[in-house]
């Protein structure tokens, strides 16, 4: 948790001569504008502009300056730039010039949800589990749909040639402060899964845009494409981004059960700002992607899972989400439905104990399913009171007309 004076002594003394200002889009995705080390007492002091009409959810030409406002407390080296004249990414808020909050600051509009959070005497974390796919490239480096090996859960090498990659990811993830739990070789020939050690969860959302930034950037290096669409190759596997998550109450309560029940009641309204693509919604129901709106003890057909774990390593795990959502979208909205299941004392429906991919059609008679299509779920978001009520105008309209 650097301050400012702290960073401004840290670029002087490590020969730091480019600070990249990153911010997302409303999807997610990693937008930067880098400066020279000369700028960064005046980006501090006022902010760095931005013209932002080109960025999605952001605009359109008229009107469409921003400022950007490094934190501080995010300062990250990046690795793979040059040693001599090194590069530093630092994470933004988002104004107008007259200094208003910028509403489709998707970071601001997390911190926001922290914040009544802990006013409610509740303080989450969160972890990810971010999949991915790794292709080969043609001869003129285009990205193929060719996997770069075929093996299975769990391999190992030879079969497994990701594990080395994997390893260049992590190291490089450490470097940066980010610290992986663990990683392995997925389902899906070529698909790879690494696990984030929990954090709070603005850290933690900055942490999944970083990992993408970082598996993209170490995949080009060794002439390789990484891909985090939910649905890659029509006869294999998604990619999943799966959510996990804990609470605990300033008073003691045990309020997990009252935040899965709310986030159960409002996933139908929330699954659009999960699941962006029409792929998304092929994912469902096949291959340990969930498809009803249950939960259970230890069971991965199921929208959540609680896994076997003690103690404080004890969470819940949303498996719906896929890896081109917006983690600080998701988090937020995961937030809003917990803390509405805690004001409503909404109760925990009685478990679905069983294997939903495996029972016969009449036993799934009576459950509810996600919306199995974008078009559902734009329909669910946009006449949704929840979503209303916890998510700016602008990037609502966004999502369901685009």
């Amino acid at each position: 948790m650097y301050s400012k004076e702290e960073v401004m002594q840290y670029v002087a003394e490590e020969d730091v001569k480019f600070i990249r200002m990153a911010f997302c889009d409303i999807y997610g995705t990693q937008k930067n504008i880098s400066i020279m080390s000369d700028e960064l007492d005046r980006a501090f002091k006022y902010g760095i502009a931005v013209d932002a009409f080109a960025i999605r959810g952001f605009g359109g030409e008229v009107h469409s300056d921003l400022f950007l406002h490094p934190d501080s407390s995010t300062i990250s080296i990046l690795p793979w730039r040059p040693e001599h004249g090194r590069v530093v990414r630092m994470f933004c808020g988002i104004t107008y010039p007259d200094g208003r909050a910028f509403e489709s600051d998707t970071r601001a509009i997390l911190k926001s949800a922290v914040d009544d959070a802990e006013n409610m005497g509740i303080e989450f974390t969160f972890g990810s589990e971010m999949e991915f796919y790794l292709f080969k490239r043609d001869e003129n480096g285009e990205p193929t749909k060719i996997p770069y090996d075929n093996a299975g859960y769990m391999d190992i090498a030879p079969a497994d040639k990701g594990e080395n990659i994997r390893r260049e990811i992590c190291l490089t993830l450490e470097k940066m402060g980010v610290y992986p739990e663990s990683s392995h070789h997925e389902d899906g020939p070529g698909q790879n899964e690494i696990d984030f050690r929990y954090s709070d969860p603005l850290k933690s959302a900055d942490n999944a845009i970083t990992f993408r930034s970082v598996v993209n950037t170490v995949a080009d290096r060794n002439g390789l494409y990484a891909d985090f669409s939910p649905k890659p190759l029509a006869d294999k596997a998604g990619n999943g981004m799966h959510i996990n998550f804990s609470a605990k109450s300033k008073d003691g309560r045990d309020v997990m059960p009252n935040i899965i029940a709310g986030i159960l009641s409002r996933i139908g309204d929330i699954t659009l700002f999960l699941n962006t693509t029409e792929d998304s919604y092929r994912r469902f129901g096949a291959n340990k992607a969930p498809k009803y709106i249950t939960w259970s003890h230890e069971n991965r057909s199921q929208l959540i899972r609680i896994p076997a774990a003690k103690g404080e390593y004890r969470r819940a795990e949303l498996r719906s989400p896929d890896p081109l959502c917006s983690p600080y979208l998701a988090f937020a909205l995961i937030i809003r439905a917990g803390l509405e299941g805690i004001k409503n004392n909404i109760e925990l429906p009685e478990a679905a104990d069983m294997n939903f991919y495996a029972v016969p059609e009449k036993a799934l008679n009576g459950y509810a399913t996600l919306p199995l299509s974008i078009k559902d779920a734009k329909a669910r978001a946009k006449n949704s009171d929840f979503i209303k009520a916890n998510l700016p105008k602008s990037i609502i309209e966004y999502y369901t007309d685009c």
